[in-house]
């Protein structure tokens, strides 16, 4: 779908296409209208204003009166911009809400008719036969949600968004005109934000089938929508959910567990963050213990280090090794030795030092020069990126064994193996773990452990098992290949490769991300 860019010199109403959406209503016209007369009025507002301040301390004519009148007519410009900034605002919102309207459209018609994302339809003849076995009805089905995957996936590289991102605004816009059509209807006039329309559909979408309940919930958030600040909005929608939702809390907490799980998000400086989502009374559990591990800590005698640090160092030793319940002041929670200080021993237990903690597997990239000293090349922690070389020497000192990368002496690529191997040998997937760390699909960040390596060029049309023929895609992407027409491209002059999306668009691989 094609739309005009706006004009440079103001924000753009909706956008607005042959494709069924009305033309623009008398009201409509005559804000195009206010936006024109308010642009003539911000070319004159700075130099006016700048004026009528400069001449502030001077002796008016006019004495009291026409100092008042100065004022006056300043503080009307003022107001006049903030109205003018008021007006951003709101064409800001509306546009937002137009632009999820066109990616939920978009995914409807790709349901409706998936044959431009995955071809034409193998089961209208009278001959064919599922070479899987699946039934029509099953290889329909698929084809709906394959297209669907695929448009959203043009939508995605498109807008330099995640596939994800373009899939929860098609949601959220289904669950509020079906669920809530009052809070879109503020939505898609610019009377509410985007944020308020999120914490709405959230909301709306965790409600059963129930219309009644539905139409109590819209009507709630309509009300106080325009006039909570988003933050406010949130737990006042939050305590209507509560009220109008017929399920049982028990219920809805069976549910809910099924979602837990724990996520790394990475930091600045070589620092991470650890979120858990967790039933209520375990977290706090968690928390409880933590709290009263730091504060055991805390009390040690010059123990610098704040409750915050403790309970974050208490949390990774409880993890990494098997601390007791309130770790000791010789334990591995104690600060790290300095340059100049002797290291600090080891825990001791009952039957002498306690055994060293399990070390899961990990993989560390470093430059053999920075590992000896004679570089300083950044290391790479898979998963995250780069790294102080000083956690990374520490790394490869308490390695246990070392994996070795056979590679050309002169360009340094893997060797090439023979046609006979078609499984992906062990050393090679390692190197391609490095070389290409996450999946090759644009805007995709699947690491390459959890990845399918798949053939460029596909085995039966000739294509070889090595680095320059093996890519990782994460299964999702690994299917839009196979089933959909999302094709990888590969230019053998001059080595670029792209993916050709089912409009006819190319897209270049993402560079990696270390």
């Amino acid at each position: 779908m094609d739309a005009t860019a706006p004009p440079a010199d103001r924000p753009s109403p909706a956008v607005r296409s042959c494709d069924g959406v009305p033309w623009p209503d008398d009201d409509e016209l005559e804000n195009e209208a206010a936006w024109a007369r308010l642009l003539d009025l911000e070319s004159s507002i700075p130099a006016e204003a700048a004026e009528r301040f400069d001449d502030a301390d001077l002796a008016f004519p006019g004495g009291a009166a026409a100092r008042a009148d100065a004022t006056s007519a300043a503080v009307s410009d003022l107001d006049a911009v903030l109205g003018h900034l008021e007006l951003i605002a709101a064409e800001r919102h509306r546009l937002a809400a137009e632009e999820g309207r066109i990616i939920a459209a978009v995914l409807r018609d790709a349901a409706a008719d998936p044959t431009p994302w995955v071809g034409p339809d193998p089961t209208l003849d009278l001959a064919w036969n599922d070479p899987r076995g699946r039934s029509v009805r099953a290889v329909r089905r698929d084809r709906v949600d394959l297209a669907q995957r695929a448009a959203a996936a043009e939508m995605a590289v498109r807008l330099r968004v995640s596939e994800q991102t373009i899939r929860t605004r098609a949601t959220h816009v289904d669950a509020l005109q079906e669920r809530c059509p009052r809070l879109w209807q503020q939505f898609a006039d610019g009377r509410t934000s985007e944020r308020h329309a999120v914490e709405t559909a959230r909301l709306a979408t965790s409600l059963p089938e129930d219309a009644a309940a539905w139409t109590a919930f819209d009507e709630g958030v309509a009300d106080t929508a325009t006039r909570l600040t988003p933050t406010k909005f949130a737990v006042s929608a939050r305590v209507l959910r509560e009220r109008v939702h017929a399920e049982s809390i028990d219920a809805r907490h069976r549910r809910a567990a099924r979602d837990r799980g724990v996520w790394m998000t990475p930091e600045l400086d070589g620092m991470a963050s650890l979120s858990a989502l967790l039933p209520a009374d375990r977290a706090r559990s968690i928390m409880s213990r933590l709290d009263r591990a730091a504060r055991h800590l805390h009390a040690v005698p010059e123990e610098e280090r704040t409750l915050a640090q403790l309970r974050a160092d208490v949390l990774a030793d409880l993890v990494t090794s098997p601390a007791p319940d309130v770790p000791t002041a010789t334990s591995s929670l104690t600060p790290a030795a300095g340059p100049d200080e002797p290291p600090t021993p080891p825990a001791t237990g009952r039957h002498g030092p306690s055994a060293p903690p399990t070390s899961p597997t990990i993989v560390v990239t470093v430059p053999a020069l920075t590992l000896l000293g004679v570089d300083s090349d950044p290391a790479t922690l898979e998963g995250y990126g780069p790294i102080d070389l000083d956690t990374a020497r520490r790394l490869a000192g308490e390695a246990r064994s070392w994996v070795r990368l056979l590679t050309h002496p002169v360009s340094g690529a893997p060797l090439v193996l023979d046609r006979q191997t078609y499984r992906v040998p062990a050393a090679l997937r390692r190197w391609l773990g490095v070389t290409s760390p996450i999946c090759i699909f644009p805007g995709c960040n699947r690491t390459a452990r959890d990845c399918d390596l798949d053939h460029l060029t596909a085995w039966a049309d000739g294509g070889t098992t090595d680095a320059d023929n093996l890519e990782p895609e994460c299964r999702h992407h690994h299917r839009l290949r196979h089933e959909t027409e999302w094709t990888p491209t590969h230019d053998p002059v001059s080595g670029e490769r792209a993916w050709s999306s089912p409009l006819g668009r190319s897209y270049g691989f993402d560079p990696p991300p270390f």
